[in-house]
């Protein structure tokens, strides 16, 4: 057997003990960037922003050598043998226990790759007594391989706190936001998700999410929602780039000779 072979984990869904309680099955990579255990460097969310900055999935069980190790394993899975994964998961699935379930893709990471967004479009069409649902900041890559043609069993909404922040619009697009707490968000006329995580998918259209409790995370949210935290940053570094140019086109400039100076040497 293989090295990556004997570290495929034998399950891949799992229950947390908050989406047991709705009977929800979680997959999960691991949060962000990082480096696998045979030196590869990864990152699971590549439109990440400032939700990077206060994650739950950094922080507390998701940090645990074993639960770490775990969504390593998964990753690797799927970065070594995307076929063999994509097959594994349809079998699993197979299992009564899904059917008329949820699952949860990503309880952390997001769809990183169009091939990993694909195999993942594959098996719920594949499995269409099985119902899916995710978060993602992946806004651009949704909108060319999922938008135009959904599998009716998947559903999704999109969370602020990324890059791609500026591409969403609330008024036609499911988007989630973090508030501060629960009164920002009735505050705000959002319905919150956290009677329940289905209700991102299957509750009103503008979902808030309460904050994890995690004072050092809280202290960088500052009182403020993901999506005007994002757009701080947004302003700021436009505003470098602005002025970088500024510099650049005026060194260019002052570089360049006078018109009418002495004539050419014949």
């Amino acid at each position: 057997m293989s090295a990556s072979a004997a570290r495929r984990p034998a399950r891949l869904l799992t229950q947390n003990s908050e989406m047991r309680q709705i009977g929800v099955w979680n997959w999960s990579l691991p949060a962000w960037a990082g480096r696998l255990a045979d030196g590869r460097t990864y990152n699971t969310c590549p439109s990440a922003g400032v939700c990077a900055q206060a994650c739950y999935a950094r922080h507390g069980t998701y940090t645990w050598p074993v639960v770490r190790a775990k969504h390593q394993a998964n990753l690797m899975y799927v970065l070594d043998d995307l076929s063999g994964w994509r097959a594994a998961m349809v079998d699993e699935l197979g299992a009564a226990r899904f059917r008329g379930s949820w699952i949860r893709i990503h309880d952390s990471g997001d769809f990183f790759s169009d091939d990993y967004l694909l195999a993942w479009l594959d098996i719920c069409r594949t499995r269409p007594d099985t119902n899916f649902y995710a978060y993602t900041k992946e806004v651009s890559r949704f909108r060319s391989l999922v938008e135009p043609d959904p599998p009716a069993n998947f559903l999704w909404v999109y969370s602020y706190g990324g890059k791609q922040d500026a591409a969403l619009n609330p008024a036609v697009d499911r988007v989630a936001d973090v508030f501060p707490d629960e009164a920002a968000i009735v505050e705000a006329g959002w319905a919150s998700q956290e009677a329940s995580d289905l209700l991102a998918v299957l509750g009103p259209q503008l979902v808030g999410v309460p904050a994890n409790r995690i004072p050092s995370y809280l202290k960088r949210l500052a009182g403020r929602r993901f999506s005007e935290w994002q757009a701080e940053v947004d302003a700021a570094r436009s505003a470098r780039r602005t002025r970088l140019r500024l510099v650049v086109d005026n060194t260019r400039s002052e570089a360049r000779p006078e018109r009418g100076g002495e004539p050419r040497a014949a």
